[in-house]
Order: structure tokens, then C-alpha cells, then sequence
């Protein structure tokens, strides 16, 4: 057992990692769940497992959701049934892979979270506006990462939508075709017994499709997920040592030194020049675009930004 959970912490502080990361979060949470179901059935005290599910599902009514404001977030990292996390979390992973491999990891927790966002306060609006659902609102709870993982999956289609996934039965079908699918699904079903759902991956997609338009266009939704992201993770970087040096030669070449890394720094992160773009474009009328490499592709998207 011990053995698992070394592949799970080795797993999970892995650098640029983050759809399994994501993944292992959901997993962890269910699993959490699980155990507390199970033990809190055996010690006849089902009410407390209640009372610490409802503190991480969303609630349909507005006046409950501001006494608990946390849920429109933890809500879609919780799963309660295992087919429905195995659904998600596949979902997730077939297009996450996608979007972290063009816009990279960063932009995909981005995605997934604002997906997610997107998801409950579509949820919340329709369940409060919407006659057909006012006598569900008191009771109504939401739960499931399915919004979030539909966001990741529009975005990857509006972002490659020929990308073709070979799939059993069907053979090659292009991703916004399977996407175009899943979204009719939903609102066909968002008027059924899991209403609440379906209008979180309804949610989801319209976010999903708006991140990637207005990401093409150069504008990035993501900014504040991402200023949040890197300052939750410089409270827990170790400070550097500070040394003191007196003498001058020994100032000068440290600043050579950072200067020169910060050059190269952001040379590496710049838009490509037409010579590169040439060549990538050279690589994929020779070998299709499977054949680039992870920053090959960034620098794509990143050229397709500055036209």
C-alpha cells in the first residue's frame, strides 16, 4: 500500500504534470468520500456523511450558496458514484492532453477551472430564472467535474477541430464532430433528472469555446487563474539564501549572469520568427502535425496569435 502512495506523491510533484494532476485530485477526493461513506454507514451515523457531502456539492439555491461559497468550486472535484468519475476523468484526459500539449499546462488548469465556474453559475442562473425549475431549487445539489471537462473538450475542438481520435466501432471521427455530439446530448437531456448537469457542460462548452476564440485573438481569460495559481505556489517555494559579496568584479558578472538568463528566458517564451514558422510548417507538410514536438506546436499557436 505504501508502494501506492509513493506512485501517487511521485505522480503528482512531477514538474509540468498538471492533467494528471488534476486527475489525481478528483481521484483522491472520491476515494476520500468512499471510505467515508462506507465507515460512517457501518458506525450508523449516515447523517455525517451528509452533512460533509453537502459541504462540497453546489447547492441550486442562491441564498444557500452564499452561506457556502467554496462549493462552486469544490463541487467539481466531487464524485460520489464511480462510473461517473471514470467518465470524467477519461473525458479529461483524452482532450486535456490536447490543450496541454498546444497552450500548455498552465492554460489547461486555466480551462478546467474556469470551465468549472462556468458550469455552476449557468447551473445557479437557470435554476433561479427559469420557471420549470423553481419547485427544485430548495432541494437540488450539484456535483461532478463533467462541466469542467466539457470546457477542456470545446476548447481543444475549437482549437483543432479536425483532430481525428480513432474510436472502437467508428474508426477516425473528427473531435468537433464528437464534440458536437456530447453538446446536443446535453441539451437534449437539460430538461431531465439530471438537468443540473447537463447545464454545467453546457456552461463548460460555451466557456471552453470563448477561452480559445478570444486566446486566438490575444486575449487571455485565464490571467487571474494563473496570478492566483503562481502565488499559492511561491508560499510554499524555500527562500534563497541571501549572500552578501563585496567585491565589484564579482556584482558585475551576477548581474551579466541574470541578465543573460532572463534574456534567454524570455527569448524562449517569444513569438516565433517567420524563418521558424517555415520550418515548422515545412516539418508538417512532410510528416503531419503528430510529428511536432510540444513546442513546436506552441510556437504555432503563438505565430497564429501575432496574424
Amino acid at each position: 500500500m505504501s508502494g501506492l502512495f509513493d506512485d501517487f506523491r511521485s505522480e503528482f510533484n512531477k514538474p509540468n504534470n498538471t492533467l494528471v494532476q488534476l486527475i489525481l485530485i478528483n481521484t483522491v477526493v472520491f476515494l476520500v468520500l468512499l471510505l467515508a461513506k462506507v465507515g460512517f454507514a457501518m458506525a450508523q451515523a449516515p447523517g455525517t456523511y451528509a452533512l460533509i457531502l453537502n459541504q462540497l456539492t453546489i447547492p441550486a439555491n442562491l441564498g444557500a450558496v452564499l452561506y457556502k461559497p467554496w462549493t462552486l468550486i469544490t463541487y467539481f472535484f466531487t464524485h460520489e458514484d464511480i462510473f461517473h468519475i471514470l467518465y470524467n476523468m477519461l473525458f479529461l484526459y483524452w482532450f486535456g492532453r490536447l490543450i496541454d500539449e498546444y497552450l500548455g499546462n498552465r492554460r489547461l488548469v486555466g480551462l478546467y477551472i474556469m470551465g468549472g465556474l462556468a458550469g455552476g453559475l449557468l447551473y445557479l442562473a437557470m435554476y433561479n430564472l427559469v420557471p420549470y425549475f423553481q419547485n427544485q431549487v430548495q432541494d437540488a445539489r450539484m456535483l461532478g467535474a463533467s462541466g469542467a471537462a466539457f470546457s477542456v473538450a470545446v476548447g481543444a475542438a475549437t482549437l483543432l477541430p479536425n483532430y481525428t481520435f480513432h474510436l472502437l466501432f467508428f474508426g477516425p471521427v473528427r473531435i468537433k464532430y464528437i464534440v458536437f455530439f456530447f453538446i446536443v446530448l446535453s441539451i437534449a437531456q437539460s430538461a431531465g433528472p439530471n438537468a443540473g448537469g447537463n447545464l454545467a457542460h453546457l456552461g463548460g462548452a460555451i466557456m471552453g469555446f470563448c477561452y480559445v476564440k478570444l486566446l486566438q485573438s490575444g486575449t487571455d481569460l485565464g490571467r487571474p487563474i494563473y496570478w492566483m495559481m503562481e502565488g499559492w505556489s511561491n508560499l510554499f517555494k524555500p527562500k534563497p539564501a541571501v549572500k552578501v559579496s563585496y567585491r565589484q568584479r564579482s556584482n558585475a558578472s551576477t548581474q551579466a549572469s541574470t541578465y543573460a538568463s532572463a534574456g534567454s528566458s524570455s527569448a524562449s517564451i517569444s513569438t516565433p520568427d517567420q524563418d521558424e514558422v517555415d520550418m515548422i510548417l515545412d516539418k508538417i507538410s512532410r510528416s503531419g502535425y503528430e510529428s511536432l514536438t510540444r513546442e513546436e506546436k506552441q510556437k504555432l499557436f503563438r505565430a497564429s496569435q501575432r496574424n
